[in-house]
């Protein structure tokens, strides 16, 4: 039987209980949430597919050590009790990322300093030579946690943060990360029993990652590599067999749609590049459209969506639009549920609609609110004596949980930079081309040349290779 071990996943604020819920589902054992992580017990099999599977992670660390420090000198005391040549030898590279929480410890980076130096001085020590850094493409990456005194030393298994999923082709600005998009369609209890709206999508990642739910496509299944395969007990053929039974079970009778719209010319044809990328042209639709034009869809639908802050996408007249925003949600979608993201209270404020539910999550280092509107024809009070509830009971119980959000929190307040988010804005990290192992590049080819295999377009199916290209 193989050995079970603790594992770490980490996320982003607001998504832990999602990522739990992930997590169970996945069959992990021993599901504990925490700050930005949720800590689960598996074993290698498990470990692979929570990289794999899992939608709302963003790291996924095998801890190997537990300790206390109040010093970097008790830091590098603690690192060197390891026995490293279990993990690397003189030929392989390393890199180490530090996340500090602490009033001792005041630069990461330092941490890190204090971690390497320990790493080879043991090595000099016994054989005379050292192990290098690589910062773009280590053969074994590591990650050290400090939260006050308390240290936790693991190796990180994913590598790129684990919302490189693959698909993205091109980008408009500020563009939301997978993970966080992943994280509010599930938050919406949505799962593909209605058709699915974007009226302002952008580049289109959250029709691609509703879809990607919709058809049980596991999220690793664009991506070329992870940090585990360059592990010494790397298990090639488990891997296959965790992706060749993702591949089977992906859901091709789905019978709903996905709709995105955009004023911009040229997101929607960024929107349609991503998607034809992803395979899912025959599942999503992409049409230039202002949403003051939107109509009543024809069939029972969600609207999940990311207006404009005005922060980092301005426009002429932001309260102008988030009034829009209501008046076509009220009387063009009734019967529907549609679901928010966005910053400012103001902007809030102008839709002009009760919310069912609002949920703080934070998009990058801004805080937002997350907000559920049930739309339904007619005045409040006729709608209630017929039966109708805006909130249900769970919702009524999560909006009564006390300290949900922040005590005089303002919508323009930023928190702290150490208390944001790890990798919180992702876009402002620049990530490295590296060469793919051969094998990995093989599994590939493989996949997509199998007989009959083909995308949702119909056509062969084709995954990128994210390194044919820069990302922004």
């Amino acid at each position: 039987m193989e050995q079970t071990f603790e594992i770490i996943a980490k996320t982003f604020m607001g998504l832990e209980p999602v990522l739990a819920k992930e997590l169970t589902q996945l069959g992990a054992n021993d599901v504990q949430i925490g700050r930005r992580m949720v800590s689960f017990k598996g074993d290698k099999e498990m470990l692979y597919r929570a990289n794999f599977q899992l939608h709302t992670a963003i790291k996924i660390l095998k801890p190997i050590r537990h300790f206390k420090a109040k010093s970097a000198d008790d830091v590098y005391e603690e690192i060197r009790k390891t026995d490293w040549t279990a993990y690397l030898d003189n030929d392989k590279t390393f890199a180490v990322d530090a996340v500090v929480f602490s009033e001792e410890f005041r630069h990461s980076k330092f941490v890190s300093y204090k971690v390497k130096d320990a790493i080879v001085d043991q090595f000099r020590e016994k054989t005379g030579s050292r192990p290098n850094i690589s910062v773009a493409n280590p053969d074994i990456r590591l990650n050290i946690h400090i939260a006050e005194d308390k240290c936790t030393l693991s190796l990180d298994s994913s590598g790129e943060s684990l919302h490189r999923r693959g698909y993205r082709q091109e980008t408009m600005e500020a563009p939301l990360n997978e993970v966080l998009a992943a994280g509010m369609i599930l938050m919406t209890g949505w799962h593909g029993e209605t058709d699915f709206i974007d009226p302002m999508c952008g580049s289109g990642t959250l029709l691609i990652e509703a879809a990607l739910i919709a058809h049980n496509m596991a999220p690793g299944l664009f991506r070329d590599e992870y940090a585990f395969e360059k592990w010494p007990d790397f298990d090639a053929d488990l891997f296959d067999r965790i992706y060749n039974d993702c591949e089977e079970q992906e859901k091709d009778d789905v019978t709903c749609h996905f709709y995105g719209y955009d004023i911009d010319p040229k997101a929607v044809n960024t929107a349609r590049h991503n998607v034809q990328a992803a395979g899912l042209t025959a599942s999503i639709t992409i049409e230039q459209q202002d949403f003051k034009l939107f109509k009543q869809p024809a069939k029972k639908s969600i609207i999940v969506t990311n207006p404009p802050y005005g922060e980092r996408i301005s426009t002429p007249d932001l309260l102008g639009t988030y009034r829009m925003i209501g008046e076509r949600l009220k009387h063009e979608f009734t019967g529907n549920d549609a679901w928010v993201l966005s910053y400012r209270e103001e902007c809030f404020d102008q839709i002009g609609l009760k919310p069912s539910i609002k949920i703080p999550l934070y998009n990058g280092s801004l805080e937002c609110e997350f907000r559920k509107y049930q739309m339904f024809d007619g005045k409040m009070k006729v709608f209630r004596s017929e039966g109708g509830a805006v909130k249900t009971d769970e919702e009524k119980r999560q909006m009564a949980e006390k300290h949900r959000f922040k005590k005089h929190r303002e919508f323009k307040q930023r928190i702290e930079e150490q208390e944001q988010n790890e990798d919180a804005d992702i876009r402002s990290f620049t990530f490295h081309r590296h060469e793919v192992f051969e094998d990995r590049k093989s599994r590939k080819t493989a996949y997509s040349a199998k007989p009959g295999k083909t995308g949702k377009t119909g056509k062969p199916f084709k995954k990128r290779n994210r390194f044919d290209d820069d990302e922004d």
